[in-house]
């Protein structure tokens, strides 16, 4: 006959035993994207021809998070209001490296700010401003001042990059230069998880080196990978034609995934540089990735 002692001992040793078995089946459990996020230059012709239409097509598909690379000729304030009517946010947007100045940047922060955009992202470095490795660090100390700017404002400022990043110069990755150089409370990076890929380079790499760098990702994916040359000077640019709607080419996104939390990602972004058809790709690449699950890496 079971004494209250034994009773208690016994369900105590069951209650930790089911305390331990749902640790371990919280650990072990799949992850999926919550709120997946599209870069709207994928549908910039669309967007130019009809911005709220467009804006409500990528809400119909399912996408929560917007970023613009552009606002054609909307203003700031008729930009939220549209995103609010299709019940989308903007995590960021993209500007160029010219409006980078202490002139212009005050215009781009209050614009986000009304927007709601957490992110100013720079998408792209002229060629002729980062031919040697002095270049990027005087890239990068002008990154280290915007975002001291940004973050005055109470916004992160972000780099995001192609292939060229990852080709050697002077011996050197420009990216690893980047990272090196720049202050990573005031300088995140936008990972384009395709473009580092096609230029050799291998995201969890950067993953574990530079822990919480990374809060948004650009997803997309390709056909085929280009051969990189050993001089690492091909123009991978050309592989625009290759590329394809997330989940129909050959990136391993589950092994990707899976440093999430390590990296610190926190906005999962579908692009395509040039698809045929822009709607039917993020339709595509959105249904992927909203049935798409992996395990997290400890």
């Amino acid at each position: 006959m079971m004494n209250r002692r034994t009773f208690l001992g016994t369900a105590t040793a069951a209650g930790a035993a089911a305390l331990l078995a749902n640790k371990f089946s919280w650990a072990a459990a799949e992850r999926r994207i919550q709120r997946i996020g599209v870069q709207l230059y994928t549908v910039r012709d669309e967007m130019k021809a009809d911005f709220a239409g467009t804006l409500s097509k990528v809400a119909a598909i399912g996408y929560k998070e917007v970023e613009f690379a552009g606002y054609f000729d909307h203003s700031p304030k008729e930009v939220r209001a549209l995103l609010e009517k299709d019940g989308l946010t903007s995590p960021a947007c993209h500007i160029q490296y010219d409006v980078l100045t202490d002139e212009k940047f005050p215009a781009e922060i209050e614009s986000a700010k009304i927007i709601g955009q957490p992110y100013i992202v720079n998408p792209w470095v002229p060629e002729e401003l980062r031919k040697t490795q002095d270049d990027w660090k005087r890239i990068a100390e002008k990154y280290n001042h915007i975002g001291e700017m940004s973050k005055k404002a109470g916004i992160q400022f972000a780099y995001h990059n192609h292939w060229f990043e990852f080709l050697p110069l002077e011996g050197k990755r420009p990216y690893d230069t980047l990272l090196e150089a720049t202050d990573p409370n005031l300088v995140k990076m936008e990972m384009d998880l395709c473009w580092i890929t096609v230029a050799g380079g291998d995201p969890v790499e950067y993953f574990n080196k530079y822990p919480g760098r990374f809060p948004l990702v650009h997803v997309k994916d390709m056909k085929k990978l280009p051969k990189v040359t050993e001089a690492g000077g091909q123009d991978f640019g050309d592989s625009l034609n290759d590329m394809t709607a997330v989940g129909h080419g050959i990136i391993d996104w589950k092994r990707i995934f899976a440093y999430s939390d390590k990296a610190g990602i926190k906005h999962y972004i579908v692009e395509h540089d040039k698809p045929a058809d822009p709607l039917q790709s993020i339709k595509e690449s959105y249904a992927y990735l909203h049935n798409f699950r992996w395990q997290e890496k400890a």
